[in-house]
């Protein structure tokens, strides 16, 4: 393909994906359509079927954005620093995601329908974000945690990303969830994403300080 067609490829793919992320700061995701994309967008919806087949593959390339947005705050953290203590490192962690609700939100709503929904080359290109993500994590760790074995990092990778999954709802609560919360009396404490996290980092990291 000639270079000006891959950057016009990639420029009305990123478009694309901008006008679905400025959707889903007001709609639902079953609610959004790709005609309500293609308005958004200079496009028309036949247009956005030659980049993207069903809105979940639009929504599975906005989420590999925000992981591949993540990877680079990682990576960042990580060349900027020259130690850090667990304290320290638990506190970037938890900016660091703080700054990602997006990411949290698409991971613990839609997650599953996004790839059920998604041709294999899609899939494969989000899965090597995510699979990336891993590894910034793991070189952050391999950076600040020398003493750390292969082992404790696998087991601090396999407990942390499920958790990722649930910081989303456990943080981010609306009214009508906090009025059913009081009425049935159940003793919640609401912690946001930076604070949820932080303490999440800082157990895992038990022993290592």
């Amino acid at each position: 393909m000639p270079k000006g067609s891959e950057e016009m490829t990639n420029a009305r793919k990123e478009e694309i994906i901008n006008a679905c992320a400025e959707l889903y700061e007001t709609m639902n995701f079953k609610d959004v359509t790709l005609k309500d994309v293609g308005a958004k967008t200079s496009f028309t919806r036949t247009l956005i079927y030659y980049y993207f087949h069903t809105k979940e593959e639009i929504f599975l390339a906005l989420l590999q954005k925000e992981y591949e947005a993540w990877i680079e705050d990682l990576n960042a953290m990580r060349q900027s620093c020259q130690k850090l203590s667990v304290d320290e490192f638990a506190d970037e962690m938890a900016h660091s995601l703080e700054r990602r609700s997006r990411l949290l939100k698409l991971m613990s709503m839609n997650h599953y329908d996004m790839e059920a929904n998604s041709r294999m080359e899609n899939l494969v290109a989000f899965k090597r974000a995510y699979g990336n993500s891993m590894r910034a994590v793991t070189c952050c760790l391999e950076k600040f945690f020398p003493q750390m074995t292969v082992r404790d990092i696998q087991e601090f990778i396999y407990a942390f990303f499920p958790f990722m999954f649930g910081i989303y709802p456990y943080t981010v609560v609306t009214d009508k969830q906090k009025e059913a919360l009081k009425q049935a009396q159940g003793d919640y404490v609401f912690l946001s994403i930076y604070e949820i996290t932080k303490s999440m980092v800082l157990k895992l990291l038990q022993g290592f300080a």
